[in-house]
């Protein structure tokens, strides 16, 4: 009769600590996500990630004076077809790579509103790589913080997607079109 005791006894022992690993592991999984982030938009509006909970997210570095800056005119049509959808984009212009950036938000704003018809979230100018990385870039680029992988922002035009609880699903480099069926069929899902 010990025996069973003993063995029910380190029987729910073990259970206990699965369930108590489970309930960490659920806990950091839900701190590992976009909406612990705020960023500040082109016109100095504070915009709150948090605010895109129940959405999937395309993040993606801009430029506007790029080989792939064509890819604003994508990027809006996804946005004008599946916006209505549970479905944004997030645009976060940079000036890492060979200075293809180098306007201000304001000019920006126009460039992107101008050329092509931008009406998705576009945030103020960041850094996407290096010393002076913004934090979400970082969240992004570093599978200790994400808790998905680890990978580096190589160009403009480079693509991330979040999933409907903030979570980091996959990464997408610049040659990937913003409306290639890898990424429509994702938003669909």
């Amino acid at each position: 009769m010990k025996k069973i005791v003993l063995m029910a006894c380190s029987a729910m022992f073990l259970f206990s600590g699965l369930v108590q690993a489970q309930n960490k592991k659920s806990k950091n999984m839900d701190a590992q996500s976009i909406y612990q982030f705020k960023a500040e938009k082109l016109d100095g509006s504070t915009f709150d990630l948090s605010s895109l909970k129940g959405k999937k997210v395309l993040i993606v570095n801009t430029a506007s004076k790029c080989g792939y800056t064509p890819q604003y005119e994508q990027l809006e049509a996804i946005y004008k077809e599946y916006k209505d959808k549970g479905f944004t984009v997030i645009g976060f212009p940079a000036n890492n790579f060979n200075g293809q950036e180098p306007g201000t938000n304001e000019e920006i704003e126009t460039f992107c509103k101008l050329n092509y018809g931008v009406t998705f979230p576009m945030m103020a100018k960041v850094s996407v790589k290096g010393d002076d990385m913004s934090p979400l870039y970082q969240f992004l680029t570093q599978k200790e913080k994400n808790g998905v992988k680890d990978s580096e922002v190589k160009w403009n035009f480079q693509k991330y997607l979040i999933d409907k609880k903030g979570h980091l699903v996959e990464v997408y480099y610049s040659k990937t079109k913003p409306d290639a069926p890898e990424i429509v069929n994702w938003i669909k899902e």
